[in-house]
């Protein structure tokens, strides 16, 4: 098996760029409808609406590896980065704090210039006083860098990174690359094709011990903001998570070829998809808040606590619907006045109730 880095012309790679003109015009479509959309938010809004998108990427970039952390300790870290929070909120989980500065930075600086430096530097903030890696400095060591899946002693490689000992020279080519690559603004498709070489570059080169993966989708995210010069709302990993496998096939796949048409084009497709899921994500924060604005006086606390907890799972309500017995664990009351709270949710088209018997639930009117 020869891998790409493996190549005599490596680093030269090749494509058909007519094979994303469709998407080109698709994406200008869907980003420039959802620019327009966040320009009409009110500010505390538009806040609102960033710092959720932060989060969702936060999230999802690291379940992609397999790393699940709280929402709560993740929008702390965001909040106490941007400094929007009364007074410094405790963040239990380190790590969970290290993603949501990251996202803030990458968010902050998109028009900052990419370096060696500031790469280290956001995986120093991944793994900053974590004691499992050394934090801001590339993979060292004789043994190769791979990919594998499968039980212990069946294990599948799917990748071989270049040796460690290639890494300095292959990231300071990739730094140079990526900065000698400039765009017009208005250069949809360019942008698309460098965003989507820009992720496939860094992750074939693997640098680090570990998080590869986050930053690669953060230098992405990077790349479309600064190419297009103002950053996106969008959760690109959000996307990635749905079919991982996909993505990991493409990613493979393209890491064993130089000619890399099919890899441009399944990224910027997922990169399309993101700003569609982004849209409707913008419209149900839109129709929660008018939500809230219409029925919020009348809730008493204990079902305004509940409603803003389907609220926070993004339009999805709880998993089978909020029920009598997940309405009394939330509020701590007895199942009578579980009940009576969501008659009365029911009764004021605040909640929807589908089925019979044990297998009542509720949904929101939103």
């Amino acid at each position: 098996m020869k891998y790409n880095w493996q190549h005599e012309n490596w680093k030269n790679f090749e494509y058909d760029s007519s094979i994303i003109d469709e998407i080109v015009i698709e994406f200008a479509l869907e980003t420039g409808e959802l620019k327009g959309i966040v320009n009409t938010l009110a500010e505390d809004i538009k806040q609102d609406t960033i710092i959720q998108f932060m989060i969702d990427e936060a999230i999802k970039t690291s379940e992609i590896e397999g790393e699940f952390y709280s929402r709560k300790d993740i929008m702390s870290s965001i909040k106490n980065r941007i400094g929007i929070h009364p007074s410094i909120s405790h963040i239990k989980d380190i790590k969970a704090r290290g993603i949501g500065e990251l996202m803030v930075e990458v968010r902050e600086q998109y028009n900052t210039e990419l370096s060696e430096n500031l790469i280290k530097h956001w995986h120093s903030l991944l793994f900053n006083n974590t004691g499992t890696i050394l934090a801001g400095e590339y993979r060292k060591g004789n043994e190769p860098m791979v990919i594998v899946s499968g039980a212990h002693g069946r294990e599948v490689i799917h990748y071989e990174a270049p040796p460690s000992t290639n890494v300095p020279n292959e990231m300071k080519d990739f730094v140079n690359w990526y900065n000698s690559y400039n765009i017009q603004s208005s250069d949809i498709k360019n942008t698309l094709i460098k965003t989507s070489i820009a992720h496939l570059y860094f992750e074939t080169i693997h640098p680090f011990e570990d998080g590869n993966g986050r930053i690669g989708r953060a230098i992405a995210e990077k790349c479309l903001a600064q190419c297009l010069q103002r950053p996106l709302l969008m959760s690109l990993s959000s996307s990635i998570e749905k079919d991982k496998k996909s993505y990991y096939d493409a990613l493979k796949n393209a890491q064993r070829t130089l000619e890399i048409s099919k890899w441009i084009y399944f990224f910027s497709k997922t990169i399309v998809h993101a700003q569609k899921q982004a849209k409707k994500t913008i419209h149900f924060i839109l129709n929660k808040s008018s939500f809230l604005d219409k029925n919020k006086s009348k809730l008493n606390e204990r079902q305004l606590k509940v409603i803003l907890k389907m609220l926070d799972k993004d339009g999805e309500g709880f998993e089978g619907g909020m029920t009598a017995k997940k309405y009394m664990s939330i509020t701590k009351i007895s199942k009578a006045t579980a009940t009576r709270d969501l008659q009365d949710l029911t009764n004021k088209n605040v909640l929807h109730v589908s089925g019979f018997g044990r297998s009542i639930s509720y949904s929101l009117t939103i």
